[in-house]
């Protein structure tokens, strides 16, 4: 299903607030969206929420930075960018952890049981993102040498297939794709370095709307107890607000690695501090390593706080 600009109003005008533009596409990764909109949580708290597709969640980012968007779904990669470059927005949610990040190989060009496989070895990803962060976290961290090949990311899998790389680490969207192309050949190595999540940003105007923030807030905490009490009928939002073209069977086969439920933990914010370091280290951004006091400050508990306290763990 494809949105523009999507009003929900089954509220009379005068009972509603200012809009709110929340940038968000269909996606596999965040049920509790779906049920919230599914089930009517933002209408019935008299909330005016309106959908902004964006091709990926960094152009969601962007239109967030440039005042097009109230909140914005993203990954959290793009965040810690904008920490880094001082830009004016704040984290105030994590929706969902995705725990199936892997290193696909192709069993006829070398083995993958292990990180040092990959010694020596040509792999493939995309530079400058979050596939790129977890590639070279885990090479360094199992002392393994390789030559890293840098490709857009709907060339990976041709790449691999082809033999031009002897392993790709591509964005989760193309795992699938893989494996239907390399049939037996298919290998994977999954190896707990890097869980991506999935977050909610928010303006600085948003963030002068404290009580709407919550309220926004509290219907996708509302919806997480849907989710985790009827996957199947979650897995049928989603499925339906994908026009049908991810099934439900499929949705519940992926969701096996991803922890959902609206929160914000120290996870979150360890994992941005270390992409933060990494992004300087790789000269992709010039600054000051961060501290985890400066990435601290761009996370704002106190909306969700509010809406829910036992879903915000932050020290």
């Amino acid at each position: 299903m494809k949105h523009t600009i999507l009003a929900l109003s089954l509220f009379p005008a005068a009972a509603m607030a200012d809009p709110i533009a929340f940038a968000w596409t269909p996606n596999p990764q965040t049920p509790q969206v779906d049920m919230a909109l599914a089930q009517g949580y933002f209408d019935e708290a008299g909330l005016d929420v309106r959908l902004v597709t964006f091709a990926s969640g960094r152009e969601a980012f962007e239109a967030l930075l440039g005042g097009q968007v109230d909140i914005a779904f993203m990954a959290e990669f793009p965040a810690a960018t904008g920490a880094l470059t001082g830009q004016n927005f704040a984290i105030v949610a994590d929706l969902t952890r995705y725990t199936g990040s892997r290193i696909i190989g192709n069993s006829d060009r070398s083995p993958l049981d292990s990180l040092t496989d990959l010694e020596g070895k040509r792999i493939g990803t995309t530079l400058g993102t979050n596939v790129d962060y977890f590639l070279s976290t885990a090479l360094a961290e199992a002392g393994v040498g390789a030559e890293i090949v840098n490709a857009a990311p709907g060339d990976l899998v041709p790449a691999l297939v082809r033999g031009d790389v002897d392993a790709i680490v591509p964005f989760p969207t193309f795992y699938q794709g893989a494996q239907d192309a390399l049939g037996d050949r298919y290998l994977e190595l999954r190896p707990g370095i890097y869980d991506p999540h999935y977050i909610l940003a928010a303006s600085p105007a948003m963030l002068t709307r404290e009580d709407e923030l919550t309220t926004f807030l509290g219907a996708l905490v509302r919806a997480d107890a849907d989710v985790a009490a009827d996957p199947e009928a979650a897995a049928e939002a989603v499925s339906a607000s994908l026009s049908g073209n991810v099934p439900v069977a499929t949705l519940q086969e992926m969701w096996a690695d991803m922890e959902f439920g609206t929160s914000l933990g120290p996870d979150l914010l360890d994992l941005l501090v270390s992409e933060a370091a990494w992004i300087v280290g790789q000269g992709v951004v010039r600054a000051e390593v961060p501290t985890t006091e400066d990435i601290a400050a761009f996370i704002v508990p106190g909306p969700l706080a509010a809406a829910a306290p036992d879903a915000v763990t932050l020290d």
